[in-house]
């Protein structure tokens, strides 16, 4: 796509920016417990710049760390960023629902991390497509090897199929209004940049909407994101198969930035960490006990103090779970 970077091609001659992860003390102290042991392994699903993955290599000396990440920008900079524990880390580019082909046999995996969404980074980079404050390609691919772009989607999607991703994973009341002038203006010309995306989304809201509640077009641009990535696919393909590689004592946490992901990850860890014996039988069946135990009450948010310092960890949501025992 014009404008696009070549897959794994540095974005700036600078090094990478090491920033600040979300709620990194209470991830640590989650699982630094399950990772005490020499050799326990951490399976970061999302590695990002790598923040929270440097957080428990210090806090747990004895811990690997297997890194996963879809973008090739996110393993690059990782590489560097985690030179200094190169003995202890495996990065690997890939898709989180790759989790079991990626994680060796061998591997007794002790702890799992999810950090959901779009990364600060590719936030900051404008000729990635996310951030319809300035002006680029619509590209939005977290993985630049894949083939389906935002732009494709605007261009290529009938009226209805684009309203129905825009209400679905947007929760955007004027889907069908956007979705119709998208329509329109494409037939002009091709929708191909962020910022023309963003002014037919405005227009189409009636005005009265647009005077609250932030940029008009942050819940379409999210909704593009998440079909272009497939994120809550992925995420519900993922999850079940990376909690069934931890072993006992385990720990599982995850981040997730809006309630359609956190509420995948609420009903996965709940249905873990319930007995699944049938109505009826007189006693709880042993093959249906809970798997996991809740560590959290609830989803735990980032308090003031860190908000006011990252607001972008505002709308983060932490879940958390340990096996209790092994699966059936």
């Amino acid at each position: 796509m014009e404008g696009a970077h070549v897959p794994g091609e540095a974005t700036s001659p600078e090094p990478p920016r090491q920033h600040v992860p979300v709620l990194a003390g209470r991830v640590t102290a989650l699982l630094a417990p399950a990772l005490a042991t020499p050799g326990a392994v951490l399976v970061d699903a999302t590695l990002g710049r790598a923040g929270h993955a440097r957080a428990l290599l210090d806090a747990c000396p004895g811990m690997v760390l297997i890194g996963i990440d879809a973008d090739t920008d996110a393993i690059k900079a990782a590489r560097e960023l985690l030179a200094p524990y190169a003995g202890r880390v495996r990065l690997v580019h890939a898709r989180f629902d790759q989790i079991p082909a990626v994680v060796g046999a061998a591997d007794t995996i002790m702890g799992l991390l999810f950090d959901l969404g779009v990364s600060s980074p590719q936030l900051d980079e404008p000729e990635r497509g996310f951030a319809y404050a300035a002006d680029a390609p619509l590209d939005m691919r977290m993985d630049r090897g894949a083939a389906r772009t935002a732009a494709d989607i605007v261009n290529g999607y009938p009226a209805a199929q684009l309203a129905r991703v825009l209400r679905k994973y947007g929760e955007e009341r004027f889907a069908a209004r956007i979705a119709d002038a998208v329509v329109r203006e494409r037939a002009r010309a091709p929708i191909t940049s962020t910022l023309r995306l963003s002014a037919i989304v405005k227009d189409a809201i009636p005005a009265a909407t647009r005077r609250t509640g932030g940029n008009p077009a942050k819940r379409t641009f999210q909704a593009l994101r998440i079909e272009v990535n497939d994120e809550l696919g992925t995420l519900r393909r993922a999850l079940p198969s990376a909690v069934g590689l931890l072993a006992v004592g385990g720990r599982v946490v995850v981040l997730a930035y809006h309630s359609l992901e956190d509420r995948i990850v609420k009903q996965e860890l709940a249905r873990l960490s319930a007995d699944q014996t049938p109505p009826g039988l007189p006693v709880p069946a042993a093959a249906a006990a809970p798997q996991f135990r809740p560590l959290t009450r609830g989803a735990e948010r980032p308090d003031s103090e860190e908000v006011a310092a990252n607001p972008r960890a505002a709308s983060a949501r932490l879940r958390a779970a340990e096996r209790i025992r092994p699966a059936a």
